[in-house]
């Protein structure tokens, strides 16, 4: 688990520092793809889905799942999405972050910071036995209290020998109707959905990416952790989120 959170770690940040303005998410998407390949790893959303990319890379209103393109060109101040997962001898790894391209324009660094803050709250939280709705709860309150919503249908999961394992649909949300909890040596994929407008992620005509029902902007950023008897272990450290 080490080994493939480092490899999606390390491509997640190499790909952050190499994005920039004029470039195709495609030129994107192959700078990524030639960096899991050095460490021999294989995309997980091709592996599991057949998606038609090695990462998904969202730019602006494109919550999540966007197609890396050659006619997506990168704009000065685009609210920028990568999402990295991948297997590696058997085990899966994911890890995600959203950030600004070039100067921030369109002043969505307010969003990204407080994806950032509630990713890192969140992670704090989490122990062995802690209930899995409370942290969805908590998610949820310290979204409300920078000024944002949470997306409702997307959220964290297990993770481990495939790339979606119990406990899955880890929500943004208090749910009433879920008494699970945490449970130490587990390993699962938190991740933050804050949005400026939205509560409810819809898919679009290409079958995949994904956008608000309500229109606006999503920040996301995500770290596969261990759970432990305190605080977790962050395996996906080196993306350098915080």
């Amino acid at each position: 688990m080490r080994q493939v959170s480092e490899a999606v770690a390390h491509t997640l940040k190499e790909m952050k520092n190499y994005a920039q303005v004029g470039m195709s998410t495609k030129e994107l998407d192959d700078f990524g793809a030639n960096i899991l390949r050095d460490f021999g790893a294989q995309s997980a959303p091709y592996l599991t889905y057949d998606f038609p990319g090695c990462t998904c890379i969202s730019v602006d209103k494109e919550f999540c799942h966007g197609i890396p393109s050659d006619k997506r060109i990168l704009n000065e101040g685009d609210l920028i999405n990568i999402d990295v997962s991948a297997e590696l001898n058997g085990f899966w790894a994911d890890n995600g972050a959203s950030f600004i391209i070039g100067n921030d324009i369109h002043r969505h660094q307010q969003l990204v910071n407080a994806s950032i803050e509630v990713l890192q709250k969140t992670i704090s939280a989490i122990s062995g036995g802690v209930k899995i709705a409370e942290i969805g709860h908590l998610m949820e309150i310290e979204a409300k209290k920078r000024g944002f919503r949470v997306i409702k249908n997307l959220g964290g999961h297990g993770i481990g020998k495939s790339l979606h394992e119990e406990p899955d649909e880890l929500l943004n949300y208090k749910s009433r109707f879920d008494q699970r909890r945490f449970k130490k040596n587990t390993v699962v994929a938190i991740e933050t959905f804050i949005s400026t407008s939205s509560c409810y992620a819809v898919e679009g005509a290409d079958g995949w990416t994904m956008t608000g029902d309500k229109g606006g902007y999503v920040a996301q950023h995500e770290h596969t952790i261990v759970v432990t008897d305190s605080k977790p272990i962050i395996l996906t450290h080196k993306n350098g989120i915080f």
